[in-house]
């Protein structure tokens, strides 16, 4: 294998893979990159891929290739040896060895290697037919979703975000919930959507991936193709792939309350900040603030036996009945760090209900926080 790329398209390649590459050592190899030289025709260009066997990616590079070929060598040490290298075409050949050999202006460097045969393959999935959507909007239903995923590996179906057609109003919605909270975002993308599978689950790490792939300056629009268990993703000469999570996603649509007595607007930077203030005294473990809804006011406060008590009241147009109810702070934040409205709706029921959060500015954007005992 011998090429010839420019330093600023190879670090690219390389900078794109490093959050999927395996850093565990169950498996070694998954923590290189296969770096494989083509030459079809007069077209030329070098492929990089990699996996973790859940997720992979394969980015296709402008090149002059001399010599076909393939190699892996370590992602994150090719990574950290270009992005030192100065601005200037980067040359890159194998050894008899394996070895890469690979030289800028007057640097070089001899990096060990693996053939190429000994890589695991990536996730073989041809969709049918694809549906594009504009990257910027799917960027920010992830944005508002991902946070509301759980951690909590037994509980697997719970591991990523549901991703659901509504034909009947041209709209894709995603869900995501860890049981104590839930987050909801619809987009209208049009007819084309009778095209995508619904009802599947995208797992975090590669709804992860695929958030970095719609912000990249580049990006306009996505490919998007779901079948069996598998999942796909395209921008340009970018391919995605990753494995859907199996299993059933619960019934999130109970969770959303179906009237709400009491109903207020706040200021979405005061009620960060007051709620950051608050919750500096909350317990450890639960987070717990306690909202108390009067007329004219709110009062939010939290107290630790160990640390003391904190309150900060806001002033609210509510002229309602009298609520208190409990909350973990840092679900509130969660949700008022992904919205970026100058307003937000607060929708209470009773102090035994969820209670639902909407940005003012977007009607198809809600979150829903279950009640603590205090």
């Amino acid at each position: 294998m011998n090429f010839t790329i420019e330093k600023a398209e190879l670090l690219k390649g390389l900078a794109r893979i490093q959050a999927i590459v395996e850093k565990r050592n169950s498996m070694p190899i998954l923590a290189n990159v296969l770096i494989e030289a083509v030459r079809k025709g007069k077209q030329t260009c070098v492929q990089l891929s990699a996996t973790d066997l859940e997720v992979g990616i394969r980015g296709i590079h402008d090149a002059a290739v001399e010599t076909a070929g393939g190699v892996t060598a370590s992602a994150k040490k090719l990574f950290e040896i270009v992005r030192e290298l100065p601005d200037e075409p980067v040359h890159v050949a194998t050894t008899e060895n394996q070895y890469l050999d690979i030289r800028c202006a007057r640097a070089k460097f001899i990096l060990a290697g693996t053939a190429a045969e000994e890589y695991p393959t990536l996730p073989a999935f041809s969709p049918e037919r694809t549906v594009r959507l504009q990257a910027a909007v799917l960027s920010t239903m992830i944005e508002r979703t991902m946070y509301a995923t759980s951690l909590d590996e037994t509980r697997y179906n719970l591991n990523g975000v549901y991703f659901e057609v509504l034909p009947e109003v041209g709209k894709i919605r995603l869900v995501a919930t860890d049981g104590h909270r839930l987050a909801c975002v619809d987009r209208g993308v049009g007819t084309e959507v009778e095209g995508l599978a619904s009802g599947v689950i995208i797992p975090r790490k590669g709804l992860a991936e695929l958030k970095r792939l719609v912000d990249e300056e580049d990006a306009d629009e996505i490919e998007l193709a779901f079948g069996g268990n598998s999942g796909l993703a395209r921008k340009g000469a970018v391919t995605l792939l990753m494995r859907l999570i199996e299993g059933e996603f619960p019934n999130y649509r109970q969770v959303i309350p179906k009237s709400l007595s009491q109903r207020l607007l706040l200021p979405r930077e005061p009620l960060t900040h007051a709620l950051r203030r608050v919750a500096l005294l909350s317990a450890e473990r639960s987070r717990a603030v306690r909202f108390q809804l009067v007329a004219g006011s709110l009062t939010i406060s939290s107290s630790n036996p160990d640390l003391g008590e904190a309150q900060e009241e806001m002033d609210v147009d509510y002229d309602g009945p009298e609520v208190t109810v409990g909350f973990n702070a840092r679900y509130l934040l969660d949700v008022l760090g992904v919205v970026h409205a100058k307003e937000i709706e607060l929708g209470l029921q009773d102090e035994m209900s969820p209670m639902q959060v909407r940005p003012t500015d977007d009607a198809d954007t809600l979150a829903i926080i279950m009640p603590m005992r205090l």
